[in-house]
């Protein structure tokens, strides 16, 4: 699609990209602190505006859902970690619900296993990563949250790549609590593997609604 057909078709996601990559730009500039903490929130609150605004069903409404809460966990973890920290449970049950809705008929047994895998080893190294109970608790939820991801029937190269990048997000965040406590390419890793998990999780869940007819708006 040309340039100017994607900015007139699909404007929130032009807009979540150039929020996106600009303020993966911006986070280690001079940037006042408010402005960024909106800036970075703005990026998965267009996803938000772009899975509510043109696609009128309730399953649309749901990702919009869990990318709204992502955008305020992003603004919030800023200030109150734990609050962030909710806000992002919030969401990933908001997204186990709708990949739940949509189960893959008859799963094989290594796409079953790798689900099973996911749901137990992510809260298993968040714990070892940084012995943290609360840590763990919430790592549940994420494991949970890509494990329902990967056996929907959303495309996996997509919805389930995009849930695993989340994933990966996570898990550097928690190791730069503990053994990758300096790493510099894990903090230049950590805000692009989220974003564009984001963006690939909501832009999967919208292509593959408007195929089954929920709605044909772009």
């Amino acid at each position: 699609m040309p340039k100017r057909a994607l900015i007139e078709k699909r404007p929130w996601l032009v807009a979540s990209l150039a929020a996106g990559v600009s303020y993966w730009l911006a986070a280690k500039g001079q940037v006042p602190g408010l402005w960024l903490i909106a800036w970075k929130g703005a990026s998965v609150a267009f996803l938000a505006a772009y899975a509510w605004a043109h696609h009128p069903s309730r399953n649309a409404h749901l990702i919009a859902l869990v990318m709204a809460l992502g955008a305020l966990g992003d603004m919030v973890l800023e200030v109150n970690f734990t609050g962030g920290a909710i806000a992002f449970v919030l969401g990933h049950l908001a997204a186990i619900t709708l990949y739940l809705r949509h189960r893959r008929l008859n799963p094989t047994s290594s796409q079953k296993a790798a689900a099973v895998t996911t749901l137990l080893a992510v809260p298993l190294i968040s714990w070892q990563l940084t012995g943290a109970a609360e840590v763990a608790l919430y790592a549940l939820g994420l494991g949970g949250m890509a494990a329902a991801a990967w056996l929907s029937s959303f495309p996996r190269y997509r919805v389930g790549v995009g849930a695993m990048m989340f994933v990966t997000s996570d898990l550097l965040i928690f190791a730069r609590m503990g053994p990758l406590a300096h790493s510099a390419l894990a903090s230049l890793l950590i805000w692009p593997l989220y974003y564009f998990g984001q963006f690939l999780i909501c832009t999967g869940v919208i292509g593959t609604l408007r195929k089954k007819g929920e709605f044909s708006a772009g």
